[in-house]
């Protein structure tokens, strides 16, 4: 598929590759102890002149040898370079320092992910998120992410919503250029899309539909913005086969969200909304599918952040290929009527429409 059709590296530099697979945990620490002890920040302020390891030492109150050790493997890692006995910051080590999307995914998978994938091979063995049992006593980490400590639901709400922020201002006019008064927001979390929704079209009201947990916390929000005439709760576990969804919505939103469930319960999701919608009712859903990103290194964040749906989040969903995703359109009675790729750093729109024979 595209950027994964052909091995393009000669024996030496996959041979390289291999080593740095082997040390990526390594590198991983040494990076963010890097950044987190503001060893980067000095370097890269001591400009061109550079910066001693003495010099550093003495700035962060840390001993030469923790100092030393660090630095060596930065240096490989291309982080900094040195010369005269002066290091100065490289390129990968500014964007360690300020790329918002690597601090994002950095501390992501290390106050979210790197204990938990730990237990990655119990996980594609039972099907289920063995990882979890490092972050709490929960089925999946919907149920759990209100009662994680603070630096951990920051990491995690920072990377649920950095892609879709980025989204939102550019998908608001394509979605509601229909003429959509009533919208059902499905997995609609701490509400992101329905306050933006609400701001976008003063004519929009949007009842969001998920677990407890985030609906509370879009629920002091719209208290304290005065919006309870704009934005209406459903609280109810989706995967609950004898509940039905909410009717008389114009239209059903989803966003990164059917990616947080298998093949067989998005089809069965879809089969719900189909229910719920009359015969003009459409259905929305923003996705990041791996298969339709302009950027290799796109593609490689999405597959890693699989990784954490297998050990962590609940054991059997993924970010999909569009080739995998799109049949479950179809098979709950849906046809896609528009597609709209490269929206912001990586989603796709879909906008379906109830599958009309002929």
């Amino acid at each position: 598929m595209g950027f994964f059709s052909k091995d393009t590296k000669t024996a030496f530099e996959a041979k390289e590759a291999a080593q740095w697979i082997a040390f990526g945990p390594v590198i991983f620490q040494v990076a963010k102890a890097l950044r987190n002890f503001g060893i980067l920040q000095i370097i890269e302020d001591s400009g061109e002149a550079g910066i001693t390891l003495e010099e550093i030492s003495e700035k962060t109150k840390l001993s030469h040898y923790g100092v030393r050790v660090l630095l060596e493997s930065g240096l490989s890692m291309g982080l900094v370079v040195i010369n005269d006995h002066k290091y100065t910051i490289a390129k990968t080590g500014h964007f360690i320092l300020h790329d918002p999307l690597t601090k994002v995914n950095m501390d992501f998978v290390n106050d979210i992910c790197y204990k938990g994938l730990f237990h990655l091979e119990e996980s594609i063995e039972t099907g289920k998120a063995a990882g979890m049992k490092e972050l709490g006593n929960w089925q999946t980490i919907y149920e759990g992410v209100s009662k994680l400590p603070e630096q951990l639901q920051k990491s995690w709400f920072n990377f649920d919503h950095y892609f879709s922020d980025d989204a939102f201002p550019k998908v608001l006019p394509l979605v509601y250029k229909h003429n959509i008064k009533n919208l059902l927001d499905i997995g609609g979390n701490t509400g992101k899309w329905a306050f933006a929704s609400v701001k976008y079209d003063p004519e929009v009201h949007v009842t969001i539909m998920d677990l407890p947990g985030p609906i509370s916390v879009a629920q002091q929000r719209v208290e304290r913005e005065g919006l309870q005439n704009r934005i209406a709760f459903h609280q109810t576990n989706i995967l609950n086969d004898k509940e039905d969804f909410p009717k008389g919505n114009d239209a059903i939103w989803m966003s990164q969200f059917l990616d947080c469930f298998s093949e067989d319960e998005i089809v069965m999701i879809l089969k719900k909304c189909y229910d719920a919608l009359d015969e003009n009712g459409t259905v929305f859903i923003l996705e990041p599918f791996w298969d339709r990103q302009k950027f290799e290194i796109a593609a490689f964040c999405l597959h890693q952040t699989s990784i954490y749906f297998t050990a962590l989040a609940n054991g059997n969903s993924q970010m999909y290929s569009a080739e995998v995703f799109l049949p479950c359109i179809d098979k709950a009675g849906f046809e896609i009527v528009e597609q709209i790729d490269n929206i912001g750093l990586s989603q796709t729109l879909l906008r379906c429409r109830k599958r009309r024979e002929v």
